[in-house]
């Protein structure tokens, strides 16, 4: 079953701007390349080995997701994908086996400024409730730089979390138990915020599940209503708790913590 996060998609309408603007948030951004469809990416590669791809498109794609959210609800967080525990293969018929519906494996490649040819496969859920599932073919240094492209001036070191927002609790709580194998460490209702919880734990990381229940949640609920479900916050570890500026981070919401 997957074992980590892999890396974390932010759909922009500029991605110079967003290269600018993530640099000014303490990030060191790296140039990406060019997608057979037309989108182009930069990466803001982690020291967990988790990394940030922003990404934009020369040209409309309607069948695909992540573009359509960007035309529809502007930029921000569009998708997120966990590496396989195993083999992609071996993962795609566990989580088969289990009930949950998945499209792949799917080919994937993309072109390096130098022309270095990066290629993967990826398992893709028709619903983004679940993140998708992403494994290397070519080399991963090559789709994830090593050394100090890794650090960062904000001193972000990892993923600590990413916060999904689901439409139904306990159908989403049965689809990452089938996907991941594993149980939640909590479930239940926050009381006084409006929304439910449930959360499963992945080494030092954690996804949190929340469901809208009230008008408290209005954030929540104006969310699934443009964006649908899926990636609605990101937290990394770091040197200290802060928010990051949502205009500059191209409207994604993203929190630096300290870890415990």
């Amino acid at each position: 079953m997957p074992q980590s996060i892999d890396h974390i998609v932010i759909a922009v309408a500029d991605l110079d701007q967003a290269v600018r603007d993530y640099e000014t948030l303490g990030f060191t951004v790296l140039p990406g390349g060019e997608h057979p469809r037309g989108s182009r990416n930069a990466l803001v590669v982690l020291a967990d080995g988790a990394y940030l791809e922003i990404i934009a498109f020369a040209r409309p794609v309607p069948s695909f997701r992540w573009w359509k959210v960007l035309d529809e609800a502007g930029s921000g967080l569009v998708d997120y994908a966990l590496l396989p525990a195993d083999t992609l293969d071996l993962d795609l018929a566990r989580t088969r086996a289990a009930g949950i519906e998945i499209e792949g494996p799917i080919d994937g490649e993309r072109l390096q400024p130098d022309g270095t040819r990066i290629a993967w496969r990826s398992a893709r859920p028709p619903e983004p409730d679940i993140p998708f599932i992403c494994e290397d073919v070519t080399p991963r240094a090559l789709r994830v730089p090593e050394g100090k492209a890794r650090k960062h001036a904000n001193g972000v070191t990892g993923v600590a979390g990413v916060t999904v927002a689901v439409r139904n609790l306990a159908a989403s709580v049965a689809r990452y138990r089938a996907l991941t194998g594993l149980e939640p460490v909590a479930c239940g209702t926050v009381p006084g915020l409006g929304f439910g919880l449930a959360q499963f734990r992945l080494g030092r990381q954690v996804l949190s599940l929340t469901e809208a229940r009230s008008d408290a949640c209005e954030s929540l609920t104006r969310h699934l209503g443009r964006r649908g479900q899926g990636a609605y916050a990101i937290s990394f570890f770091g040197p200290a708790d802060r928010c990051l500026d949502r205009a500059l981070a191209h409207g994604a919401r993203l929190e630096i913590v300290k870890a415990l």
